[in-house]
């Protein structure tokens, strides 16, 4: 017998039915699935010989619910954090055949799954350039693209993926009294855990900005690193003299600005359930002296905001790189450029390219993202181009 719940007012209940209370009705499913709120009083069960989802809304459920779900079918069914929601979880929200647990709702928008067995375990993979490293005391394939390639998966299951955007170029004036700004650099984007892939997959490694020599431009912004569904945006370029002297919005960093008050735009920045995202914002460029001379802002890097041109002996320094050990080495990347004033030139973040007052900027570091540093009459630097990973435990 089947409690009759959840219970109504005035229902009178039998002793059958009070010791049957946990034996809520089975809830199963064929295709992707977003749950409701009756779901509290069901066993919500995928049976499907594809890949499914169930997604997880925000405010649909009250503090203290608790809701089950379970995989039946073939196919790996993912529990998915809807818009504004996040899913905690000591195990994996991908879950096998015959796996499944359930979700308590700690808010309106915040669920911690406590996997109950049958989450889906490392998948193998082929592609790029191999190399066996170690991590944490855990062995791992890694396997590098420094251009464009394809990920070919052996045996599906979850990943680990880390991946850089292109840097932006940095800004050219062509004028004595003009500042730019420093390119930003690449977006960074990396995923712990909770990636499944099960399938053949395009791998696209953002270029750099191409540097300029033609008389007052904008620097060209970065390409995007890509893989099925995460992207890594390039970097913005820094601004020109006069033109526009707003830094382009890109990934990790827009450009520093190149003339007055015009600011470096904010990148992309921010965090989800095992997927982080780094970038900040180029600086501004000023006008210090009243008679046009100009001071660049630095580009946006990974692990901090451009500088503000400061006056024309001090331009903008490029965003700070990130430093990350995802290879098992730490590594610096996407460091944002460096900007110019009229006199001088700023350095960029490491990896980013510092600037010039006069002849070529520095370029940002190949495969690392980092953006072009600004020239007042030579080449601006062109951004670094990005890289991606990919690795899974052996």
């Amino acid at each position: 017998m089947t409690t009759p719940f959840p219970f109504v007012s005035g229902a009178v209940l039998t002793a059958q039915q009070l010791n049957d209370i946990q034996n809520l009705p089975i809830s199963d499913k064929t295709a992707d699935y977003v749950l409701v709120v009756g779901d509290v009083t069901k066993r919500t069960i995928m049976n499907a010989a594809g890949a499914t989802t169930i997604t997880v809304d925000d405010s649909i459920f009250t503090v203290g619910d608790v809701i089950q779900v379970a995989n039946k079918g073939a196919g790996v069914c993912t529990i998915t954090a809807g818009a504004g929601v996040t899913i905690n979880t000591s195990g994996s929200l991908a879950l096998a055949q015959y796996g499944g647990g359930y979700l308590l709702c700690l808010s309106a928008s915040t669920f911690t799954f406590f996997n109950l067995g049958g989450g889906v375990s490392y998948g193998t993979a082929t592609g790029g350039s191999s190399s066996s490293i170690t991590v944490g005391g855990i062995n791992y394939t890694l396997l590098t693209f420094t251009s464009d390639g394809t990920l070919t998966v052996t045996k599906a299951g979850l990943f680990d993926v880390f991946m850089v955007g292109g840097g932006g170029a940095g800004g050219r004036s062509g004028s004595g009294n003009g500042g730019c700004g420093g390119g930003g650099a690449g977006l960074v984007v990396k995923v712990i855990g909770g990636y499944f892939l099960d399938a053949t997959y395009p791998v696209t490694v953002g270029a750099g900005g191409a540097g300029s020599a033609s008389i007052i431009n904008n620097g060209l912004s970065g390409l995007a690193t890509t893989l099925q569904g995460f992207v890594a945006n390039g970097g913005g370029g820094g601004g020109s003299e006069k033109v526009s002297g707003l830094g382009i919005t890109g990934g990790s960093g827009g450009g520093g600005g190149g003339r007055y008050n015009d600011a470096g735009q904010v990148g992309g920045s921010g965090s989800g359930n095992a997927v982080y995202s780094f970038g900040y914002a180029g600086g501004s460029g000023v006008t210090a002296d009243g008679s046009g001379n100009r001071s660049g802002g630095g580009g946006g890097g990974a692990g901090g905001v451009g500088t503000a041109g400061g006056n024309i002996a001090n331009a903008g320094l490029g965003g700070g790189a990130l430093a990350d050990s995802f290879t098992s080495s730490s590594v610096d990347y996407a460091g944002g450029g460096g900007g110019t004033g009229t006199s001088t030139a700023a350095n960029g973040g490491t990896t980013g390219g510092n600037g010039s007052v006069s002849g070529t900027a520095g370029s940002g570091t190949a495969n690392r993202g980092g953006g072009g540093g600004a020239t007042v009459s030579g080449t601006s630097g062109s951004g670094g181009s990005g890289i991606f990973y990919v690795r899974f435990k052996v």
